[in-house]
């Protein structure tokens, strides 16, 4: 059997995207710099992007950079930080200098995302069913009358049992993976053409964190949806994303199809990652 490490491959920049012959992006950064207030560059010169149907894997430690880069494209970076260099665009429009009133036209209508601990990005006080109702009436203009049909048939779609139920219970009375799943829900409410997942399943048990992963492919499919999915953990990239992306120091070290790059790692860091994940036997999950 050839041994793939030995592999000649050509000489590509960091962060090359090798979708980039394919058709146009819906949602792309292009040489992005975010920077903090003192000038300190926290993402330099970073390119991202997505088409119909795609799915990236974006990967690296905590303060990589991986989530600033998603929050740019999304247009919530922290408070102090900006977009100093690069551009960002979804579905053709250059966002890089938006306000918050151009955005709001954005975020949610075609662009989405959910994040890790679902609960701390809804009310305690008040049902799920009431909260996504809402989202429903403000992002996807559905009519009020409609708005309750249209939540359980959404939850229904997520693959949620009794979502009657479901619908009239506050957050304390929802395990971690049902509120990711409202939390999908309320992503998808308008129909965004790119989802962002960033640590969508940390810290659920690996059942429930199958179970989503598998529903991330299954919307994929259904709705030709572009994946943007963010984590620290190779396996969870390896089962759902045909590229990745290698995030360190605010940089991408290494970009390119995922079979590849977790099989003949070219970096040293990337090699470092794999190494930490060898009990977890990526091989049966790359195509």
């Amino acid at each position: 059997m050839t041994d793939l490490r030995s592999l000649e491959r050509p000489s590509l920049p960091p962060s090359f995207d090798e979708a980039s012959l394919a058709r146009p992006a819906i949602a792309a950064a292009t040489d992005l710099v975010v920077s903090a207030p003192d000038g300190t560059e926290l993402v330099q010169g970073v390119s991202v992007s997505v088409r119909p149907g795609d799915a990236l894997g974006i990967v690296g430690e905590s303060g990589s950079g991986k989530t600033l880069t998603c929050r740019a494209l999304l247009g919530i970076l922290p408070a102090g930080l900006s977009v100093t260099g690069g551009s960002v665009q979804i579905d053709g429009l250059d966002l890089t200098q938006a306000g918050e009133r151009e955005w709001r036209q954005v975020r949610g209508t075609r662009i989405g995302a959910v994040f890790q601990d679902p609960a701390s990005y809804l009310n305690p006080a008040i049902p799920v069913g009431a909260q996504l109702e809402e989202t429903l009436r403000v992002t996807a203009r559905v009519p009020r009358r409609r708005a309750r049909a249209r939540a359980r048939e959404l939850l229904d779609d997520l693959g949620i049992r009794r979502v009657d139920l479901v619908l009239r219970q506050r957050v304390a009375q929802l395990s971690g993976g049902m509120l990711q799943r409202v939390l999908i829900a309320m992503a998808l409410a308008a129909d965004p053409a790119v989802l962002i997942a960033d640590e969508a399943t940390t810290a659920l048990d690996v059942t429930v964190q199958a179970e989503l992963l598998e529903l991330l492919r299954q919307l994929r499919r259904e709705r030709d949806l572009a994946l943007i999915l963010v984590s620290h953990d190779l396996a969870v990239v390896a089962q759902v994303c045909e590229r990745v992306q290698v995030f360190r120091d605010g940089r991408v070290v290494e970009a390119g199809a995922t079979s590849r790059v977790l099989r003949a790692p070219a970096h040293p860091y990337t090699r470092e990652l794999l190494s930490a994940h060898a009990a977890y036997g990526l091989e049966r999950f790359l195509v």
